[in-house]
């Protein structure tokens, strides 16, 4: 009985610090709209919607930005910063949202393991990868995330 009950308590510690894993997003470059360099790192304290795709010209980066034109306006004071890195080309992406530029798209789809023709990945104001996935997400599903991610913030700062 009693290796049971160690056996129950290690699964739900297991469990526990499965949950607290977070994953730091990885390090890239972008010019800022000055034209100086920047990195991902100088952005802490503001969400990163990111777009990765080996074509702007793709069904599902298209799709994705239509749907991101929908809710930008409800973060554009909240000051998320919209990055696309592209693999093939240099841009520019067509969309009235305005996207900088990854310096090279394919070495930043390396470090997100992005092998697919498109992902999208949502980076906390702490510089965490909070969301990543390869299909096309609903206006609502992003701002979840993204006000979620918020939330989270503010409440590490109170407590």
């Amino acid at each position: 009985m009693r290796t049971l009950f160690l056996a129950g308590v290690f699964l739900a510690s297991l469990v526990a610090s499965q949950g607290a894993v977070v994953r730091l997003a990885p390090e890239f470059g972008f010019p800022s709209p000055g034209g100086k360099a920047q990195s991902l790192r100088s952005l802490r304290g503001q969400a990163v919607v990111l777009l990765i795709t080996k074509s702007p010209d793709s069904r599902a980066f298209r799709k994705q930005l239509k749907y991101l034109k929908e809710i930008y306006q409800q973060f554009a004071s909240k000051q998320v910063v919209f990055i696309a890195a592209l693999g093939e080309g240099e841009g520019p992406v067509k969309s009235d949202i305005p996207f900088v530029l990854a310096n090279n798209g394919p070495a930043v789809a390396s470090a997100y393991g992005a092998t697919e023709d498109f992902t999208l990945v949502i980076i906390g104001k702490d510089g965490n990868v909070d969301y990543q996935t390869t299909k096309v997400c609903t206006p609502e599903r992003v701002r979840d995330v993204i006000q979620n991610s918020f939330e989270v913030q503010e409440g590490s700062r109170k407590e």
